[in-house]
């Protein structure tokens, strides 16, 4: 079973404290505890290195980010969402390629903007999920639709399908084959 969360000191520690025995057998303790023989060679380092302390959850950030943006970018980012405040991430990339700044992505403008509180949430979200509208139960209401017209082969006219939809289970009742509309 993987460690979870709640657990993982005393799991840790149990797995150290069982293959620290001089007859142990990594690979099955890893097994049994239900994490990569890798991951058990890890810890048992970290153990040799650190002690008790050093089996505790380490921090996942890089250490450093060598394409983050510069605090001259994120000034000139700032100032000029100040100066337009209706200006969104595209419009002051372009403005600031105009100053000879080379600007971040688009959306590492907007995170800035955002994270300096200069965006909205509700500004930034361009899609929202759509609502489809259901009928609570099936056969309270039925929707009728043509669907357009679609050339018959041989030039021998036009086809309008009617289709009939049940409109809570979205089940097709009926499509319909018809001369015209």
């Amino acid at each position: 079973m993987p460690w979870t969360t709640t657990t993982v000191m005393n799991e840790r520690t149990t797995f150290i404290t069982s293959a620290l025995d001089k007859d142990a057998n990594i690979r099955s303790l890893s097994r049994e505890y239900g994490i990569s023989s890798a991951t058990a060679y890890k810890w048992l380092a970290r153990y040799r290195d650190g002690g008790g302390s050093a089996l505790a959850d380490r921090s996942r950030r890089p250490h450093h980010s060598p394409r983050s943006s510069t605090s001259a970018q994120i000034e000139a980012i700032i100032s000029l969402r100040t100066e337009h405040p209706a200006w969104g991430a595209r419009k002051i990339s372009a403005c600031l390629k105009r100053q000879g700044i080379i600007p971040p992505a688009a959306s590492t403008i907007t995170r800035i903007l955002r994270r300096h509180g200069l965006i909205g949430m509700a500004e930034s979200q361009k899609h929202q999920a759509w609502k489809r509208f259901v009928h609570e139960k099936p056969n309270d209401l039925w929707q009728m639709d043509f669907k357009g017209d679609v050339a018959l082969a041989l030039e021998k006219g036009r086809c309008h399908p009617l289709t009939v939809l049940d409109d809570h289970s979205r089940f097709n009742l009926g499509l319909v084959a018809c001369a015209n509309q």
